[in-house]
């Protein structure tokens, strides 16, 4: 039986970065071992990971939200958007991270983040979110449970190799932030 942790979705902060550093540097080595080089993996430093997402939570547009153990008060997750970078302008918006400790997939958390940015974007005037996703990445399920679907393929050069990667959209915000099902 999984311990019932509370778990607040919010807007990040500056006092995150380094915890969000840390839940991406974790997150990579446990979910892409074996698909990306041992070498690029093992090379990546939380320092790096803060300095980049410092500068990125200062960028316009973009938004940085976390998951939060609130016994322990620490980040357990995060996820980042803001305007579609790469796909058709119909691609209002893009979701550029998502990443959850692994002891903590699977209990909802990550929808929750989706659910909350989906919520964002829509109550901001966008009409879809689409997201990024390696080819192989062993949680691709994930955003098809969540009714993506993929609308594109491409590839993306990481620590000098070039991975296979699926485009996967939402059309229906409403819908994916749960707005549609609130109880009477």
């Amino acid at each position: 039986m999984r311990n019932i942790r509370r778990i607040e979705i919010r807007p990040a902060v500056r006092d995150d970065v380094l915890m969000m550093a840390s839940v991406l540097v974790e997150t990579w080595r446990s979910t892409f071992r074996g698909l990306i080089s041992d070498a690029y993996l093992d090379a990546m430093t939380v320092e790096d990971q803060a300095i980049r997402h410092a500068r990125r939570m200062r960028a316009a547009g973009v938004f940085h939200t976390v998951a939060v153990d609130m016994a322990t008060k620490k980040v357990i997750g995060l996820a980042s958007y803001g305007r579609a970078r790469s796909m058709p302008p119909a691609f209002d918006r893009e979701l550029y991270t998502l990443y959850l400790l692994e002891e903590f997939q699977g209990a909802g958390i990550g929808s929750a983040l989706v659910r909350t940015i989906a919520g964002h974007c829509r109550d901001t005037g966008a009409s879809s979110l689409f997201a990024w996703v390696l080819a192989d990445n062993p949680n691709r399920a994930f955003y098809e449970r969540l009714g993506a679907r993929v609308v594109g393929r491409g590839r993306v050069s990481v620590g000098g190799e070039i991975y296979d990667q699926v485009a996967y959209r939402w059309d229906d915000l409403t819908a994916l932030s749960g707005a549609g099902n609130a109880a009477m």
